[in-house]
């Protein structure tokens, strides 16, 4: 017995290597297999029509947070009964769109201004109820943007937020381009950017830090830092086209040929970094711009959870050519009739531009900010305020000085003396109060009561906007130098 042992075991062991010899390729190729599978099925969601990524984040900046906070959820009990498809999916994008926000009421604006303008109403109304229309169809092209990002990536959806992030804006511009009104273009978009640096940053420092008042604050100042670097670039590109027209050193005729060519030049330069600064935002350092979606368990429960679209994607393209459609002609109608208001009013048109059309145009937006700063959430926050600030100073202002070159209408960029220094103060006002990357209530009040006393000294300089501008010429004319 002992020696047929070795004979069964060195015969089992055969059959054993046998075994491994049939088995382990078997096994061998179904975990390649499975291992293709699953990577195959990662390419599919990262490269198909929805991503995983994008369904799990949407591709969202802190402008679309900002702007989900006031959206609602559709009550979709009663259009589900509709047993005809087309009919169906037609009325629950309808109910999307236009009721899925708590800024819908503000929708009836837009068909009375344009009775208003039709029936020759008062100049001042079709004013005042177009501003008012502008606020709910902004929010809506946010929203619609977002739903497309869903489907095209997070990349390219990155690129559709940062160029229609503030379309009203770049809007608002082009119509008072064309008609001519280039010191309305520069106070409206001079009003954005310092309504974005000093009341809305300021607004939602000074409401968070009440509400969380017993805990300090904290924010990445990653983000802050390099805002701050592409504003003071801005700035610069603004101050020196400026001091061209006080050194006094050549005629009238050829310190204006300068400035227009440097603010031209200035302009290529801007747009140049705001390229890179969309590479950085989008590829290199996409980290430090991902909007931090923590679920907290403090959101409300009407608000809407944006994990998956709602829209699909033609409908959501359709719908964006249709709101962008409305917010030109509203903007028509504003840059029409603020004069006319101006008059109506009682009010300056560069208080009208500066201060009432930003606020109205980004009152969603704005409230937004606030809202994600009330649950301390402030890196949301600051990429509101900071981000459509910047995307104004590098992209928006180039932009129009550009197209204006291209159409033949000379738009330099260089604000006013005046306009100018209220424009330094609030990024040297706004940098200090980010720098050690900590916030209180005091902080945003001082920013806030800053936009206060801007609005203070734009509502009571009554003169007409060109009449500042004339001086400065004159001043060069007289070769009258200036040291600030």
């Amino acid at each position: 017995m002992s020696s047929l042992c070795p004979l069964a075991q060195t015969k089992s062991q055969r059959n054993s290597r046998f075994a491994q010899t049939i088995i382990a390729p078997k096994e061998k190729f179904h975990l390649q297999k499975n291992k293709m599978a699953s990577s195959e099925a990662s390419e599919l969601l990262e490269n198909g029509s929805i991503k995983k990524e994008m369904v799990r984040h949407g591709g969202r900046t802190a402008h679309n947070m900002s702007s989900s906070s006031l959206r609602k959820k559709s009550d979709l009990s009663l259009v589900s009964k509709i047993r005809v498809g087309f009919l169906r999916k037609f009325l629950v994008n309808l109910q999307e769109v236009l009721l899925g926000t708590k800024l819908s009421v503000l929708f009836l604006a837009v068909p009375f201004a344009i009775v208003a303008e039709y029936c020759s109403f008062g100049r001042a109304w079709v004013f005042g109820l177009s501003l008012l229309g502008l606020a709910p169809l902004a929010e809506r092209i946010s929203f619609l943007t977002e739903q497309i990002a869903f489907y095209t990536g997070p990349t390219v959806g990155g690129l559709v937020n940062a160029t229609c992030g503030n379309a009203t804006e770049l809007i608002i511009a082009i119509f008072a381009l064309i008609q001519h009104k280039v010191d309305v273009l520069k106070c409206s978009l001079l009003g954005s950017v310092l309504s974005n640096l000093l009341l809305v940053l300021g607004s939602s420092l000074f409401c968070g830090g009440i509400v969380n008042i017993s805990k300090q604050q904290n924010f990445d100042r990653k983000q802050a830092d390099v805002n701050s670097l592409l504003l003071f670039l801005a700035l610069l590109c603004h101050v020196l086209p400026l001091m061209f027209k006080f050194t006094g050193i050549t005629s009238a005729e050829a310190t204006a040929s300068a400035t227009l060519a440097l603010s031209r030049a200035s302009c290529i330069i801007m747009l140049i970094a705001y390229i890179a600064y969309l590479v950085f935002q989008l590829w290199t350092h996409r980290r430090l711009f991902e909007a931090q979606d923590r679920e907290e368990g403090e959101d409300d429960d009407d608000v809407v959870s944006d994990e998956t679209p709602v829209v699909g994607f033609w409908s959501a393209f359709v719908w964006l050519v249709v709101m962008t459609a409305l917010v030109a002609l509203l903007s028509e109608y504003v840059v029409a009739t603020i004069e006319a208001a101006s008059d109506s009013w009682g009010l300056s048109v560069s208080f009208i531009s500066l201060i009432l059309l930003p606020i109205v145009g980004n009152a969603a937006e704005h409230a937004g900010a606030i809202i994600f700063a009330f649950k301390n959430k402030l890196d949301i926050s600051l990429g509101v305020a900071l981000g459509s600030a910047t995307q104004i100073s590098m992209f928006v202002v180039p932009l129009t000085v550009i197209a204006s070159w291209i159409i033949g209408i000379r738009m330099e960029l260089g604000f006013n003396l005046l306009e100018t220094s209220a424009l330094a103060l609030s990024i040297l006002v706004t940098t200090l109060a980010l720098q050690d990357g900590t916030s209180h209530y005091m902080k945003g009040l001082v920013l806030v009561l800053c936009y206060l006393v801007i609005g203070a000294c734009f509502f009571v300089f009554k003169a007409p906007i060109n009449s500042s501008i004339n001086l400065e010429y004159k001043s060069s004319q007289d070769h009258v130098t200036m040291r600030i």
